[in-house]
Order: C-alpha cells, then sequence, then structure tokens
C-alpha cells in the first residue's frame, strides 16, 4: 500500500537524514559560540559567522521539520484514499451481497474509523522511525571519534530503548485487538439498534437497549483505560532510559573536563547531542502507541480485502452479450450456500422466465426467495447450477453491463441526502425532464410532489423532508420507471405497507411490469395473484403442488 505514498514518503526519508545532519551542525555551532562568548570574550562582530550559520541551521531545521511532517501527512492521505477506494470497490462491486461473517456496523467501523487511524502511522510513527535511525547514526558518527567514552555509553544505551518499546509494544498490541474487538462490537450493536428503533419502540424494549449500550460503551472506557496505562507506562519507561543515559555521558564528559582529556568545546557539543540521540527513538515509542490502532485497523481491513469474490469477472475478451427482452432467463440447477449455514439457501433449483412473461417466487420468510433474486440481479454467483440468459452463462457476461439492463425495486428502498429530483434520477443519471415526469405520473408521485415547498427540488433523506414507507417505495418504482429496462425485479415491494398503500404501489408495479418481464418476490398472495404464474419456494427448493384431480393417498 506505500506504493501511493512512494514519493512523498521517499521525501520524507531525505528530509530525515537532512534533519540529523542539522541536529549535529546545529549542538557544533552551539558548542563554538558559547565559549568564545562567555569565556573568550568575543564581542557579535567576531562571533557574527558562527552566529548567522547557526541561525540559519535553526532556520532549516525548522522548514524540515515542517516538510517532514507534511510530507508523511500527504503519503497518509493517499494510501488512505486508495485504501478507501479498494474497500468500497469490494463491498459494491466484489461482494455486494456483503459477507456473512461481518456484521454492517463493524464494517463501517472498519471502513471510517480504521482508516483514519492509519493516518497516525503513516503520518507519524514511518517517519518518526526514519528519524530514529538516521539521527542515532550521525550522533554517533560524529561522538565517536571525538569523545570514545561517551561514544560507546551512548551505543551500549541506545538500543534499550527499543528493547523495552518492544517488550511493552506486546502487551500493547493484545490490548489494542481488544479495544478495537469492542469498539466494533460497539458499533455493530449501535447500528443495528438505530436500524430496529421503531420496532423495539413499538415493543417497549428501547429502555432494554439502553442499559445494553450503556454495559457496551462501559467496557469500551475501561478497554480504553487499559490500552493508556500502558501507553503512560511505555512513556515512564522510555523517559527512564533517556534520562540515565544522558546523566552517565555527562557524568563522563564532567570527569574528563576536569581531567584536562577533554577540550569545552567537544564536551559542550557531546552534552548538546547526548538527547537529541535519545529524543527520535523516545518519540518512537510514543508514536507506535498511537499508531497501534493503525495496525489493528490494517489488519481488519485486508482481512475484509482478502474475501473472495461473490462474483466471476470475466475478462474483456470473453465477456458475452445477452438481451433479456427477447431472451429467455433460466435459473439452471442453482445450488446457493452461504459460510456458516449448514442448510443451503437454494437446492437444485430450476426456473425458466420467458421474455415479457411475469413470475411470482412466493414462500415463507428464509424459504430464499431473496437469494433467488441476488442471483438474478448478478449480486451473488450460484455455487452450482448456472443462470442463463439466452443460453449464454452470466458468469461470462460481465456485471455492470448486465445490471444496466435490469431495474430493482426493493423491499427497503433507501432515501439518499438530496433532493427528490436527485432521488428519482438515482438509476438514470442522463434521464431527461420529460422522462422523470412519467416516471413521477406512474409512479403515482405527483401529489406528493405538488405538496412539497420546491416541488423536485426539495431536499430529502437525512437532512431534509422525511419519507413515509408508502412514499419511499413509490421513489423506488419512480426509479424504475426512468431506468427503462426490460427485465424487472421487485422483492417484497408491499411488505411494510399498509393495505392502501400496498394496493396502490402494486397496480403501480404492474404498469410499470407491461412490456418488461418480471420476476416477483413477494409472500402477499394478492399480489402474486397479479403475476402470469407463481412458483412456491420453501427451504431452499420449489415446490411442486399436488394436482387436485388425482385421489388422495394415506400411508401409516
Amino acid at each position: 500500500m506505500v506504493r501511493a505514498a512512494r514519493l512523498p514518503l521517499g521525501g520524507a526519508v531525505v528530509l530525515g537524514v537532512l534533519t540529523s545532519v542539522l541536529v549535529v551542525a546545529q549542538a557544533a555551532l552551539i558548542a563554538v559560540v558559547v565559549p568564545r562568548a562567555f569565556l573568550d570574550g568575543d564581542g557579535l562582530d567576531a562571533l557574527r559567522d558562527p552566529l548567522i550559520a547557526l541561525a540559519a541551521v535553526v532556520v532549516a531545521r525548522a522548514l524540515c521539520a515542517g516538510a517532514f511532517e507534511t510530507s508523511g501527512r500527504i503519503g497518509a492521505q493517499r494510501v488512505m484514499g486508495e485504501l478507501r477506494e479498494l474497500l468500497a470497490t469490494h463491498v459494491l462491486r466484489v461482494r455486494p451481497t456483503g459477507s456473512p461473517d461481518r456484521r454492517t456496523g463493524e464494517l463501517v467501523t472498519t471502513a471510517v474509523q480504521g482508516v483514519e487511524a492509519l493516518e497516525a502511522w503513516f503520518a507519524r510513527y514511518l517517519p518518526q522511525a526514519v528519524l530514529a535511525v538516521a539521527v542515532p547514526i550521525v550522533v554517533l558518527a560524529y561522538v565517536l571519534p571525538r569523545d570514545p567514552a561517551a561514544g560507546l555509553i551512548l551505543l551500549i544505551t541506545v538500543p534499550l530503548v527499543p528493547v523495552f518499546m518492544i517488550l511493552i509494544g506486546l502487551a500493547a498490541k493484545a490490548r489494542t485487538e481488544q479495544r478495537w474487538t469492542t469498539l466494533s462490537r460497539l458499533s455493530a450493536h449501535l447500528l443495528d439498534v438505530m436500524r430496529g428503533l421503531e420496532t423495539l419502540r413499538a415493543n417497549d424494549r428501547d429502555q432494554a437497549q439502553v442499559a445494553t449500550m450503556e454495559r457496551a460503551g462501559d467496557a469500551f472506557r475501561r478497554e480504553t483505560m487499559a490500552t493508556l496505562r500502558i501507553a503512560f507506562l511505555s512513556a515512564l519507561v522510555l523517559e527512564l532510559v533517556a534520562m540515565l543515559g544522558t546523566a552517565l555521558v555527562a557524568a563522563t564528559v564532567g570527569v574528563q573536563l576536569a581531567e584536562g582529556n577533554l577540550s569545552l568545546t567537544t564536551g559542550l557539543a557531546v552534552l548538546l547531542l547526548a538527547p537529541e540521540l535519545y529524543l527520535p527513538v523516545r518519540m518512537l515509542g510514543q508514536q507506535f502507541h498511537a499508531s497501534a490502532d493503525g495496525m489493528e485497523a490494517a489488519e481488519r481491513i485486508f482481512a475484509v480485502l482478502d474475501e473472495p469474490a461473490a462474483l466471476a469477472a470475466p475478462s474483456g475478451a470473453d465477456r458475452a452479450v445477452v438481451n433479456p427482452r427477447s431472451s429467455v432467463l433460466t435459473l439452471d440447477r442453482v445450488t446457493v450456500r452461504h459460510p456458516g449455514r449448514p442448510v443451503p439457501a437454494l437446492r437444485d433449483v430450476s426456473l425458466a422466465i420467458a421474455p415479457g412473461e411475469h413470475v411470482a417466487l412466493v414462500g415463507p420468510s428464509g424459504a430464499g426467495k431473496s437469494t433467488a433474486a441476488a442471483l438474478v440481479l448478478r449480486l451473488l454467483d450460484p455455487d452450482e447450477g448456472a443462470v442463463r440468459c439466452g443460453g449464454t452463462d452470466l458468469r461470462e457476461v460481465d456485471a455492470e453491463a448486465w445490471r444496466r439492463q435490469v431495474a430493482w425495486v426493493p423491499q427497503r428502498p433507501t432515501i439518499f441526502s438530496g433532493t427528490l429530483e436527485d432521488n428519482v434520477r438515482l438509476a438514470a443519471p442522463g434521464a431527461s425532464a420529460t422522462a422523470v415526469r412519467r416516471a413521477l405520473v406512474a409512479a403515482g408521485l405527483t401529489d406528493l410532489v405538488a405538496e412539497l415547498p420546491d416541488g423536485l427540488a426539495t431536499r430529502v433523506g437525512e437532512d431534509g423532508r422525511a419519507l413515509s414507507a408508502g412514499e419511499a417505495q413509490r421513489v423506488a418504482l419512480a426509479r424504475a420507471y426512468v431506468r427503462d429496462a426490460p427485465l424487472l425485479v421487485a422483492d417484497e415491494p408491499t411488505a411494510h405497507l399498509d393495505a392502501v398503500t400496498a394496493a396502490a404501489v402494486a397496480d403501480a408495479l404492474i404498469t410499470l411490469a407491461k412490456g418488461r418481464t418480471l420476476l416477483l418476490v413477494t409472500h402477499r398472495p394478492q399480489l402474486a395473484a397479479l403475476a402470469d404464474r407463481s412458483i412456491t419456494i420453501d427451504h431452499g427448493e420449489i415446490v411442486v403442488p399436488t394436482p387436485t384431480n388425482l385421489p388422495m393417498l394415506v400411508t401409516t
């Protein structure tokens, strides 16, 4: 993933090395200026050149520090943008039906907070690792030839800092994993509660969920505080090692100065460089804890990206072209298994839908009706068998090209934040104003548009006017009208509507389906009766009705 940030992170490496050289230059210049000013009594004229050089070094170091952090953040933004794109592509195209092992709330936490947590790793930890390597090497290369005793102390004590950092980091990693697991569960539970809030209130179970959320929040607080305790302990240990190393160097330099074995200029430079040597390594320990969340999030991000594709992706040369307007749509002995479930969602199902035919799939909840609709929508590929159009396996057809010929009316349509017109145009952004008006009339939305203050320009969704379930379903029908696709898939379009609204939506749906092939998923017999024929699915299999003109056989 660093490829996206190779240039800015390469610049950070160069700036880190340059900063290391400037650290030594600054200490050496201060060691020259201070003795001449306070012991030799040199004035500003005599010290002008070294003071100008010192000022230039200080300014250059400040500029390098700013550019160093900026380059790290630029690299972080590039990697984060690429990761978000990969996650969105995976969720929307590679596995559009989601993962049975991953709750939506966990995925949201990974895609939002998880990616954000990586900024600390790329923007702070990774550049700091460059300084933690470059500064000690440059400082030791300067100190060892001039004061071998102090240089040897630095050489021995500096490795102790990362050793302690690793030991404490192992405990921090375990705590961070537990913290992220708790946060993911909390987020997933919160999303589930928000989605089912109306149901919970209707059954007087909302207060029970408040208590559950309080317990989950308290668990997350405890995990966070435990992680912070380890971070504070790490900072204390690293500060102690750095303080002891600096004290040993100061004592060694003091003894050598008293004995006359070391010049004041060299001794002062060594004293100034000792804390500079420990500083980047100590900061690396601090940034390690800041980046631990990012590393844990990265593991979860790549776990999502490593999930196998739910859809076959034919190459450009092998892509077939099909037309459902004039070809028979066939489910040929299809079987679908969901991971973690012992029973297949569909088992050896065969079905043929002629062009222009209206077929209703009926059956109880969990029978496999929506899974069959997902196969037709190319949101899923069968584990066995094939979905064909005109004899061509849809796995040989580009999924997006196929979906452009399909209109979908879902059970719970999503109303996005935007204008009503934007929501109607969702499936066909380039639709003309005339097509939108026809769709509004056909879906029965003209009265709603007349009531809205700004008509089609009225904002709806999260930051606008809330739409009722019936109004949202009519918007879904209008989208399908604007789509003008030869194949229409309707998944429980009247499941959550009252009788009057359901009848109106059913009439609009049948009007929309005229001249088109319709696959209607429903559990309502009244709606199924409007189709040309009905097929019952139960426990993943098509139920063949018993002929009424045959005698009943009773066995014991």
